[in-house]
């Protein structure tokens, strides 16, 4: 059985969150010249996009994002349905020479985010490629860390993290639940939406 823990971040702190790394990756890259976000399907997107938005407020200029779908490239492909959902992937610019950021809801084991850097090589080579998460809930299996975090949540492996964002969910807010019981892999896809556990 799941139940909700607590409530992380609130929409006013993930605004927050969202506008000091928007700083963060300004000052980091010196500006915006070359720069470009790729937000990881799903909830990374609408993230990239109000990064995007931030940038263009704070520095006056726009920054471009890409849609990346990493499905293909999963190492867990075959232990997923016979036929995982495929969304396309829509990235606009070329990468090559390009200053990426990769931006996802939640970083965890690092397994999505290497799919995902397999997926941009495969696009060309960038310049630079960083990550930004809104949170940091530790456990990494890969040796692959943030550049920009919105917040660190230490986590054990019974809890896990569920992001809202108002363009999917019509709610902003980061929740951790945590397994009770026994472990029943049924109830985590009852769960509301997905966890990232």
């Amino acid at each position: 059985m799941i139940k909700e823990k607590a409530q992380i971040l609130d929409q006013e702190g993930i605004r927050r969150s969202l506008t000091r790394i928007a700083h963060e990756i300004i000052e980091r890259n010196k500006g915006t010249d070359n720069l470009a976000l790729i937000g990881i399907r799903r909830r990374g997107v609408p993230l990239a996009e109000r990064l995007s938005a931030r940038i263009k407020e704070i520095e006056g200029r726009s920054v471009p994002v890409g849609i990346l779908d990493i499905t293909l490239y999963r190492d867990d492909l075959t232990t997923l349905a016979h036929q995982p959902l495929i969304r396309s992937t829509e990235i606009s610019f070329p990468v090559c020479g390009k200053k990426i950021v990769l931006v996802d809801d939640v970083i965890y084991t690092g397994r999505t985010i290497r799919a995902a850097l397999d997926a941009i090589i495969d696009l060309g080579r960038p310049k630079v490629i960083q990550l930004a998460a809104l949170i940091d809930r530790g456990h990494r299996e890969l040796p692959i860390r943030a550049d920009y975090i919105g917040k660190n949540v230490p986590t054990s492996h019974k809890e896990s993290i569920l992001v809202h964002l108002q363009e999917i969910d019509q709610e902003d807010s980061v929740l951790i639940y945590e397994q009770t019981g026994k472990t029943d892999h049924s109830s985590r896809d009852a769960a509301p939406n997905r966890l990232k556990n």
